[in-house]
């Protein structure tokens, strides 16, 4: 038969050399142009269609993805022989005509327990975890009695893939012989006690009994059918005289999925198909009371997510280059899904690796697990009630971020051990220079004779009281309490009444007692003054804390006081003296 052609020969060359390539290229425009050319051309039948290795014709209508030969066939151009039956892969059917022994052993059961036999039964062909007997209360091995028969074991049973799962394998056909003749038998009899039935009506000459064998032998044979007829089909309800099925919508029990939300504006329900696919109590609050999300809570479970993800990875490796395809070869794509997975995970930790030779500090990468940072000790303190350690260690002192217990130039104590006059010092040696030498007790006697520290009176140690003096001086100091709260408010009404006097009291009288309080006034002002001159003068980090601070609101004689005794920085005469 000869074709007649529109291409030249050097496209048609072409694309039987790019047929032949081992690898897949990536091809231009004009050649996919040319390619989907040739390809109409070879099904309207102009040019000659491709031939496999065998020298048959392919058929040009064939899907390229069933045409082109998985990667791991071995096969580089197109083909057809991967859709053939393999002969080294064809089954061979006489293995399963043949049946091998199984079940029971027939024979005597043994009488005492054999080694490596299985607890629970005592059979010798199995162990405890696969015995299919039910568990016992005290196993074979221990009792000694009602030992379980052994099986029978076919030492050679190579099967290939298939035979291991398959359901008749071993099957033997003569156990199914067995139930058809117990069949038959039981047919037989019921046959013949028809036929007695039969004869004994005879004898007794009913004229009817021809007609009504003749009857009853056309209704038996019917009775299998007729009873089928009548058997209502599972979620089925089916008319046997008109044959019509029709389809049950819902068992009464359940609720209908557009009762939901009776909302307008909730999930749509399509009532044609019979599905609402959104979340009918979305924004209801009641999500959580019930068990139904719509119909595409269900589609995005299990694998569906993974399968839409793989069909992604396989857009984007053939945008890449990569020729692959979900379904024509889903083990070449599962298989470069790890190898970029593998590949991501490897340029990441290279990367790591390069930052910390360049940086360092891979030493504070391992660090203990969160679980041990917080862990908790087994070490037993046992206080007493008044709070002293009784028994195991004391409590740890809580450190800080600064250097402690760092003792200089021969001090026994740090430095701010001691204080006095708004200084700080060394307790070991009472001295306020921070450089200094320890003088130890020379330094603390030579103090005392400056009278820079008070002699501290020995203490006697005081003993711990019982809860019962504890709580009678309790008692006293409220009682204490409330004897000043009465003092204080009697002084308050004398106050009160004396400011009452006042008023009695003549012009001449306030001015005398005013100009006493000016005085007192003034005197208290000028002592503040001093104080606030001393410690202005020295160093702010040796001045004592809230020395400038007195929260108490001022009278009219102190404001009249600070007035005259302020400084005015504005006078030229200030200053003079």
């Amino acid at each position: 038969m000869a074709f007649s052609t529109s291409l030249p020969p050097s496209v048609i060359a072409k694309q039987a050399k790019t047929d032949e390539s081992d690898e897949p290229q990536k091809k231009s425009r004009e050649d996919y142009k040319k390619m989907k050319e040739l390809e109409e051309a070879r099904k309207a039948g102009t040019v000659p269609a491709m031939q496999d290795e065998e020298g048959k014709d392919i058929n040009p209508h064939i899907p390229q993805y069933i045409m082109q030969v998985p990667w791991y066939f071995g096969e580089h151009r197109p083909t057809l022989k991967h859709q053939r039956p393999q002969p080294e892969k064809q089954k061979d059917f006489s293995k399963l005509t043949q049946w091998f022994n199984k079940g029971v052993k027939d024979g005597a059961i043994t009488t005492k327990f054999r080694k490596g036999a299985c607890e629970n039964c005592g059979a010798m062909t199995h162990k405890k975890k696969d015995c299919l007997e039910r568990p016992r209360k005290i196993g074979a091995k221990f009792t000694g009695d009602s030992f379980a028969p052994d099986e029978h074991i076919q030492p050679d049973l190579e099967f290939d893939y298939e035979g291991k799962r398959d359901r008749w394998n071993g099957y033997n056909p003569d156990e199914h012989q067995r139930v058809y003749e117990e069949f038959e038998k039981i047919e037989q009899a019921k046959r013949m006690l028809k036929e007695h039935d039969i004869e004994k009506e005879l004898l007794e000459g009913n004229e009817d009994t021809e007609e009504r064998t003749d009857t009853q032998t056309k209704d038996d044979s019917d009775d299998e059918d007729k009873y089928a007829d009548d058997v209502a089909m599972p979620g089925q309800k089916f008319e046997t005289k008109q044959r019509i099925t029709v389809r049950n919508l819902r068992i009464r029990e359940d609720t209908a999925k557009y009762l939901y939300n009776l909302d307008v504006n909730s999930a749509y329900y399509d009532p044609k198909t019979r599905s609402m696919r959104d979340n009918p109590f979305q924004n209801t609050g009641k999500e959580q009371q019930t068990q139904y999300h719509g119909d595409n809570f269900t589609r995005y479970s299990g694998d569906a997510q993974n399968f839409a993800k793989k069909q992604v990875f396989a857009w984007e490796a053939y945008e890449h280059g990569s020729d692959v395809h979900i379904q024509a070869d889903p083990t070449k794509l599962e298989l470069l899904a790890r190898e970029v997975k593998q590949r991501k995970e490897d340029t990441k930790v290279q990367a790591k690796n390069s930052i910390l030779e360049k940086y360092g500090g891979e030493e504070h990468l391992e660090a203990p697990p969160k679980q041990l940072l917080l862990a908790q000790t087994e070490d037993y303190v046992e206080y007493s009630r008044h709070g002293t350690v009784l028994k195991g260690a004391e409590k740890p002192v809580v450190r800080s971020k600064y250097e402690e217990d760092v003792y200089i130039n021969n001090h026994t104590s740090v430095w701010g051990s001691y204080w006095h006059a708004g200084s700080w010092g060394f307790k070991c040696c009472c001295s306020t220079i921070k450089e200094s030498y320890c003088t130890g007790q020379a330094g603390i006697d030579a103090a005392h004779e400056r009278s820079l520290i008070p002699v501290e009176e020995e203490q006697e140690e005081i003993p711990q009281k019982s809860l019962l003096e504890q709580h009678q001086e309790k008692s006293k100091d409220k009682k204490k309490k409330k004897k000043k709260k009465n003092k204080h408010k009697k002084k308050k009404k004398r106050e009160s009444s004396s400011e009452s006097d006042d008023s009695d009291l003549s012009e001449a009288e306030m001015e005398r007692r005013k100009e006493k309080k000016l005085k007192k006034a003034l005197k208290r002002e000028l002592e503040s003054q001093k104080k606030a001159e001393v410690f202005l003068a020295m160093d702010e980090r040796k001045r004592p804390y809230n020395s400038m601070f007195e929260a108490k609101a001022p009278t009219e004689e102190e404001m009249e006081a600070w007035r005259m005794k302020r400084r005015r920085e504005e006078d030229p005469m200030s200053n003079f003296t």
